[in-house]
């Protein structure tokens, strides 16, 4: 996200030191602009903030209300933030439902100014992102209430130590939402690791990295992801797949920050960003006994659940405009029809199944235009269906034994689902089992994935 931009703070207080003061606490891309009485305040300018205080002179009625309302009603979209050294709770809540975003207590703490109007700062950018989505930079495309409140979220976490959970089904956005939590947090790098893609004997070697002669094969030192991750943002994607023997050492990474190389003796201090991406209930895996309690404590305290695109179909049209604007050879608009049709779907594979249907249309819709049977094509069920027949049975080599056959007959239905559809996620939603399932079939039965 471009942050080479000036916002601007509008401050109404009749305190002449809070004026003078509030230029030195906040970021440089901000510019003030303060009046010492809402009758000078003038509204035809654009702000992206505003702070006013609720109090003026010596009366003791809240006249900062009649302000925040004024504003509300002109810029909804403005964040304002109410200020008072009068913590009446009554007042406060008043001052949120007439349109403020959030309240600060006077005397104001600089270090709190500053991290405030950061946020803003970054939800603005995350809107203008999404404006401009035609280009390739990552944007949460969107104009929901659900999806609004997501960019809110993210904002929200501008600064902000310590691990963030992201939860939502597969394909919600998890893989977006982490980018843009790293492009706001940080200019380090970035580092993926997936979880279900990785064998339990090999995650603490890929995760801390090790040293020559740590164990047979090692033949040189490796820096594992989390060494590699140092200034910038870990993304760690499917948690819920990480065994538990291997969570508790995940646990002491994030207590404590530290990496220790497989056969190391020292330890290395990593700073770094963490955000952990689940599409399971981690509160349910822990009844079961699946994931540790002591886990789940550290990673959910920040927290960003992600909806599916069923409860945000105001976002289609926008999603698909962003989707087709991809290809720069073909261009297509959609009908009406069409777009109703893809909104009475239920979408189980969510945006990452939206995104292929749409590439799908791009290629095999005949027309410059989109229409309903298009869609119907590309949404209506494939399925095929294989038999067994007494021909069939006659020719099984029995001799292999029940288990033999019953492998080799599994390996044909996962190879033949791939051949239709080509991709992990929908593989897996398809065939009714887990990624790192399927991972581990694709490892026993020798499949190929490169086509």
């Amino acid at each position: 996200m471009t942050k080479n931009m000036s916002f601007r703070l509008l401050v109404v207080d009749d305190d002449p030191l809070i004026r003078e003061s509030l230029p030195m606490a906040i970021p440089d891309s901000w510019q003030v602009q303060s009046y010492a009485h809402p009758k000078d305040l003038e509204l035809n300018q654009n702000f992206h903030g505003a702070m006013i205080d609720m109090h003026y002179g010596d009366t003791h009625n809240a006249e900062g209300l009649k302000v925040i309302e004024k504003i509300h009603a002109r810029h909804p979209h403005l964040e304002i933030i109410a200020m008072s050294g009068d913590l009446n709770r009554d007042l406060m809540e008043r001052s949120l439902k007439a349109g403020a975003s959030r309240f600060l207590a006077k005397p104001l703490n600089p270090d709190e100014v500053y991290l405030t109007l950061e946020k803003i700062e970054s939800y603005f950018l995350l809107q203008r992102a999404a404006q401009r989505a035609t280009t390739p930079s990552v944007a949460w495309i969107s104009q929901s209430e659900a999806s609004q409140k997501i960019k809110k979220q993210i904002a929200e976490l501008k600064s902000e130590k310590g691990p963030i959970l992201l939860e939502g089904e597969t394909g919600t956005g998890k893989e977006v939402t982490a980018l843009l939590l790293h492009q706001q947090n940080t200019e380090g790098p970035l580092i993926a690791i997936n979880i279900a893609a990785i064998p339990e004997n090999l995650f603490e070697s890929e995760f801390f990295g090790h040293v020559k002669g740590a164990f047979t094969g090692a033949d040189q030192n490796k820096m594992g992801l989390a060494e590699a991750a140092n200034g910038g943002t870990l993304f760690i994607d499917e948690i819920e797949a990480l065994p538990l023997t291997q969570q508790v050492k995940l646990l002491r990474f994030l207590e404590s920050g530290e990496v220790k190389r497989v056969g190391s003796k020292q330890s290395i201090q990593v700073d770094c960003l963490v955000v952990i991406a689940t599409n399971k209930k981690l509160e349910d895996m822990v009844k079961k006994g699946e994931f540790r309690e002591d886990l789940l404590w550290r990673i959910n305290g920040k927290k960003i659940v992600l909806p599916p695109l069923r409860e945000r179909m105001e976002d289609l049209s926008l999603l698909c405009k962003h989707f087709f604007s991809q290809d720069r050879i073909r261009q297509k608009t959609m009908s009406d029809d069409a777009l109703e049709m893809l909104k009475e779907y239920h979408w189980p594979g969510n945006i990452r199944e939206l995104k292929r249907c749409c590439e799908q249309l791009m290629i095999h819709a005949p027309l410059p235009i989109l229409r309903k049977e298009d869609v119907i094509k590309i949404l209506k069920p494939s399925t095929t269906t294989t038999s067994l027949t007494d021909g069939a049975l006659e020719k099984l080599d029995f001799s292999k034994g029940l288990q033999a056959l019953v492998q080799e007959y599994e390996a044909k239905i996962v190879k033949s689902v791939f051949d239709s559809h080509g991709e992990i996620d929908e593989v897996a939603k398809i065939l009714q089992i887990s990624r790192s399932s399927l991972y581990k079939k694709i490892k026993d039965y020798n499949l190929d994935r490169s086509n």
